[in-house]
């Protein structure tokens, strides 16, 4: 706590490059760390870089532009970038230190869904297959850009919504790594709460299922489908494809946030016209213990 008011929130996250453009990267590797912040209903106030750099095979140039890519976001969410630490490093790794605060009465936390609330998931699945296809030459035009557009975008929803609306956010995740099924299972994590997710509703990438049904799939989703498989029902009832999609390892993805279920029409409504257009209701949460049904 900062104050009686107040609660301070510090994370940090860093990435390896997922496209090639170096200021692209250094936008979605910072995006994908302040959205720690927001997904705990804060606001980011001051980022630090932390940065692994090979400084004896690649020019300057691009980690200045990697640089620029992170101050430009860290802006963008009316944020203050004050410096940060640098390695030389095998592989280029960027990603920030953020510092941001959130009304102590206001925090969203992972858990405290209540049966009947609303599952919405404001970003679309399918960075993983896409970034796959992408470093195999084999995506289609318009994919990695749809892909980069998600990835760079803000999830700033905390900043954009009245306070009813924020107040109205029983729980709240971002969706990362550990893909759709592995976060949502976290918010399950505590009481005897399940969902049933509407796998038919699913927000996707333009040209995820095709490539999730050519086999272009990250190994971390394998992990993930192995690891959170066996409490997740019913994937016998949906195409192999759109499991995996369940289970892709995303990259600064979306807010996944349970709401109650008579303001679930007015948030989304709220949250596409703030600039999250893929955002949907994809689930229910239900009295069970701690499973996900399709």
């Amino acid at each position: 706590m900062v104050d009686e008011k107040r609660a301070g929130i510090f994370t940090l996250d860093f990435i390896t490059p997922v496209v090639d453009d170096p200021f692209t990267f250094g936008q979605i590797a910072a995006a994908n760390a302040l959205s720690d912040v927001f997904a705990m209903g804060g606001r980011p106030l001051v980022a630090l870089n932390i940065v692994g750099f090979p400084v004896n095979c690649q020019p300057l140039e691009v980690l200045t532009e990697i640089l620029k890519g992170g101050q430009e976001r860290v802006t963008a969410a009316g944020g203050f970038l004050a410096g940060g630490h640098s390695v030389e490093d095998e592989e280029p790794k960027y990603g920030l230190a953020v510092y941001g605060e959130v009304a102590a009465n206001g925090i969203w936390r992972i858990t405290g869904a209540c049966p009947g609330d609303s599952l919405i998931l404001t970003k679309p699945l399918g960075t993983g297959v896409i970034i796959t296809a992408f470093q195999a030459e084999m995506d289609e035009p318009g994919e990695i850009e749809a892909a980069v557009d998600s990835m760079r975008s803000l999830n700033d929803l905390p900043r954009r919504l009245p306070e009813d609306l924020y107040n109205a956010v029983h729980a709240c995740t971002d969706v990362t790594g550990f893909s759709l099924a592995g976060h949502l299972l976290d918010m399950l994590s505590e009481g005897d709460i399940g969902v049933r997710l509407f796998a038919g509703e699913l927000p996707l990438l333009p040209g995820a299922l095709e490539k999730a049904d050519m086999g272009l799939v990250p190994a971390g989703s394998y992990r993930n489908r192995e690891l959170y498989s066996p409490r997740v029902d019913g994937l016998d009832n949906v195409s192999s494809s759109l499991s995996d999609l369940i289970f892709d390892a995303q990259t600064s993805g979306g807010l996944l946030l349970a709401v109650p279920e008579e303001v679930s029409d007015s948030f989304i409504d709220l949250c596409r016209s703030s600039g999250f257009s893929h955002a949907a209701k994809i689930g229910v949460f239900t009295e069970g213990p701690g499973r996900i049904s399709l």
